[in-house]
C-alpha cells in the first residue's frame, strides 16, 4: 500500500477505500470541508483519493495508518459510506494495540471484552471526533457508546446537548451501523 505522509497532525486521515460511486464521494469531501470551513480553528481533512486503496479492508488500512505515530484515529470511506445517508465513515482507533501487554492479573476483564475499535462517524463529526482523540479529552470507547444511543448507530456534531468532555461548541455524539440506504441516484 502506498505511503501516507501527512503535514498537519490536526487534520483528520479520511482514505476512501470504495470507487463505486464518485457523486457519493464529493458528498463526503463536500461536507468535510464544509465543517472545517465554517471552524477558523479546524484544519482541512487529509484525504487519500488513490485507486490503490480501491478494495482495502480496515486492517490493512489499520496497518498502514499506525506508521504515523501521532494519528490516533482514521477514517475510512468504504461501501457502506457510499451507499448509505447520511455517508457514514467508518473511524478505527489506532490505540488498539495499547492493550496487548496487560497483566491479566489486573486487567483480565479488559481483556476479556475488549472495548470497540471502529465506529461510525458522518463526515460533520470527523474533526470533533479526530480532535477530542488528538488530546485524549475522550477515549474512543465514549464514541462508540454515542453510536450505540444513535437511532441510526452514528457519531453525531450536533452543537446542543454536549456530553461530559465535550465543550458545548464542540458538539453531541451520537452513532450507528443502522444507517439507511442512498437513494439510487436519477439516470443521468
Amino acid at each position: 500500500m502506498p505511503e501516507i505522509a501527512r503535514a498537519d497532525e490536526w487534520a483528520p486521515l479520511v482514505i476512501r477505500t470504495d470507487y463505486t460511486d464518485d457523486v457519493a464521494w464529493r458528498e463526503v469531501v463536500a461536507e468535510l470541508e464544509r465543517a472545517a470551513g465554517g471552524r477558523e480553528w479546524e484544519s482541512p481533512a487529509h484525504l487519500v483519493d488513490d485507486r490503490r486503496w480501491d478494495g482495502v479492508t480496515s486492517d490493512e488500512a489499520l496497518v498502514a495508518a499506525a506508521r504515523d505515530e501521532e494519528l490516533s484515529v482514521v477514517f475510512l470511506a468504504d461501501g457502506v459510506t457510499m451507499r448509505s445517508l447520511p455517508r457514514p465513515l467508518l473511524a478505527l482507533d489506532l490505540g488498539a494495540d495499547d492493550d496487548q501487554d496487560l497483566d491479566p492479573v489486573y486487567y483480565q476483564e479488559l481483556i476479556d471484552s475488549p472495548p470497540p475499535r471502529e465506529v461510525r462517524v458522518v463526515p460533520d463529526a470527523v474533526h470533533m471526533v479526530h480532535g477530542n482523540l488528538q488530546l485524549a479529552n475522550l477515549d474512543f470507547p465514549e464514541f462508540a457508546e454515542a453510536a450505540a444511543a444513535d437511532p441510526e448507530g452514528v457519531v453525531r456534531h450536533d452543537r446542543q446537548d454536549a456530553p461530559k468532555g465535550v465543550p458545548a461548541a464542540g458538539g453531541r455524539l451520537s452513532s450507528s451501523p443502522r444507517c439507511r440506504p442512498a437513494a439510487p441516484a436519477a439516470p443521468a
